[in-house]
């Protein structure tokens, strides 16, 4: 990529950025407004009630879940001594959770500090698995978005010519960690996918420094882009498809280290599960011919250094192109002799599914 398309690349990104931060002002403030808050005070106001009050269906704790032991009781059935400790260990539960929802809750407020971000982004990032409603609280908590809009925004001039230092590019990828959880919740994906979010990190995928503060940033933001994807919805393929983020997908797969390789392959394997994915790739014979050779070029980089995981990502989308006539034709001739021969036979050995994938290829492709 030349030097000018990148900027160009990096401008048109930035002036969807600019829509989306935006966007994401006049929408919290709306949501500050229609719950009677004042839009200033809303994360103040908002925020810790979210955190504290987890989901509906959630358990809050294991004797919720599982009821008395051995007696098919409810939660909450046991007498005397049994339903004594069962109150005990649960209020003991509460005070523990509330006192990991009040961190949260904390680290989020400092957030708003520019002294204190950097570090309340990496222990919110350290500490993201710990509320399953994380996600929906940064989404709803009032100027957090934009924060970590910002953080992103802000290194684009570093990536062309490359500047990037490692301790930037962590603290890019904590907030790009924190939209993870964004995009993994059932309840804030859709939001952050109309909101046109996932362009932002467009620029990161184009990135081809090979120095490991660039590679974790094209990491960081496939595991984004992976958490949307994952779920089969066609609205989320289709986004992926139309704003051209496949050319970015396929190069990482060419050219990326190992991880982004696995990551990317398993997006694409995603993007052509779905009809309309696949339509788009196999329906230009140019294409189409691109994508079997960049997938033909990962199967013979890892002569080497074999990847069971990677593998098994190239060869599932092999068997689902191999579905349109004039792939399967095409791959009879050009897929990798790697494939067929014993090139890969230790994997073949030790990993039965794989084994099993390798036989439905050829199979198809016979």
């Amino acid at each position: 990529m030349s030097q000018g398309t990148a900027a160009a690349g990096l401008l048109a990104t930035s002036g969807h950025s600019a829509q989306n931060y935006h966007y994401m002002q006049q929408q919290q403030s709306n949501m500050a407004q229609s719950k009677g808050l004042d839009a200033t005070n809303y994360q103040n106001q908002a925020l810790y009630a979210r955190l504290s009050n987890p989901q509906p269906n959630a358990p809050a704790s294991a004797a919720a879940m599982y009821g008395n032991p051995g007696s098919g009781a409810n939660p909450g059935q046991g007498t005397g001594n049994n339903a004594v400790g069962h109150t005990m260990a649960t209020s003991g539960g509460s005070v523990a959770a509330a006192g990991e929802n009040e961190t949260l809750y904390q680290l989020m407020v400092e957030l708003f500090s520019a002294t204190n971000r950097e570090q309340a982004l990496a222990e919110l990032s350290r500490r993201r698995d710990q509320n399953t409603d994380l996600g929906v609280a940064l989404w709803n908590a009032y100027g957090v978005m934009t924060i970590l809009y910002q953080e992103i925004i802000a290194i684009y001039p570093l990536l062309n010519p490359p500047a990037l230092t490692m301790p930037v590019s962590n603290r890019a990828c904590n907030s790009l960690a924190l939209l993870q959880l964004v995009a993994t919740h059932e309840q804030t994906r859709m939001q952050l996918l109309k909101a046109n979010v996932p362009q932002l990190l467009y620029p990161f995928l184009s990135t081809t420094s090979k120095a490991k503060q660039y590679d974790n940033l094209r990491l960081t933001s496939l595991g984004v882009i992976g958490a949307l994807v994952k779920y089969d919805n066609h609205e989320v393929i289709s986004f992926f498809v139309t704003t051209e983020f496949l050319p970015l997908c396929l190069k990482i797969m060419d050219i990326g280290s190992e991880l982004c390789k696995v990551v990317a392959t398993f997006i694409f394997q995603k993007i052509i599960l779905d009809d309309g994915g696949f339509n788009y790739v196999t329906s230009h014979p140019k294409r189409l011919h691109t994508v079997l050779v960049i997938l033909n070029n990962v199967i013979n980089q890892m002569v080497v250094a074999p990847s069971g995981r990677l593998l098994k990502s190239v060869t599932k989308c092999l068997i689902r192109l191999a579905d349109n006539p004039k792939a399967c034709e095409e791959m009879r001739e050009g897929v990798s002799e790697n494939l067929r021969d014993s090139t890969f036979a230790q994997v073949l050995a030790e990993d039965v599914s794989y084994r099993r994938l390798v036989y439905q290829l050829i199979i198809k492709l016979s």
